[in-house]
């Protein structure tokens, strides 16, 4: 049995697409998966399934649509993704750097380095940004609320799914991950 990160994009959000986390909860253990636990409002939830990262994926949507009538993506990382969200940010290596301007974007798809091009980030400078496969580094030079480089965006150019997380957020599912295992 494995533990899988679903990260569901657009829940919860500016009052569209509202479920609630019992609900939710429910309704994944009632579809079979197993110590059910999310964190914030926002669509963070760890199952534990002997189903591969994709068919936990597909059932969680799936079954988001058949309950509660709303269209989520649902991006299923593993421990290892949060990990490298630290290793292999540069940002974080950055001296004093403000880590509540650091973001991540979690893609369906590994990427390539060279995809950053078709971001055509310096029409966003200062903000900037790195990939690393399946996860893209984002440094805001004012914040998230204040830049045209959204997900939406990012979405778009590179023709992938993803859902964004702050750094903070990353943290805390990561020690979520560590309490489990």
């Amino acid at each position: 049995m494995a533990t899988h990160l679903a990260l569901l994009r657009g829940i919860n959000v500016s009052g569209h697409n509202m479920i609630k986390m019992d609900a939710l909860k429910t309704m994944l253990e009632n579809i079979g998966f197993q110590n059910v636990r999310t964190y914030l409002q926002s669509g963070n939830v760890f199952v534990d399934s002997e189903e591969d990262a994709a068919k936990v994926g597909f059932m969680i949507k799936q079954e988001i649509f058949k309950v509660f009538g709303h269209e989520v993506p649902a991006i299923v990382i593993a421990k290892k993704d949060l990990e490298l969200c630290f290793a292999n940010n540069l940002y974080l290596k950055e001296k004093d750097i403000d880590i509540k301007k650091l973001y991540i974007v979690f893609v369906a798809i590994a990427l390539k380095k060279e995809n950053i091009h078709d971001l055509k980030i310096s029409q966003f400078k200062p903000d900037e940004a790195t990939i690393d496969e399946n996860r893209i580094y984002i440094k805001y030079a004012v914040g998230a609320g204040k830049t045209r480089l959204e997900l939406k965006y990012i979405e778009k150019k590179l023709n992938v799914i993803g859902t964004m997380r702050n750094l903070n957020t990353v943290t805390n599912l990561l020690a979520m991950y560590e309490e489990q295992n």
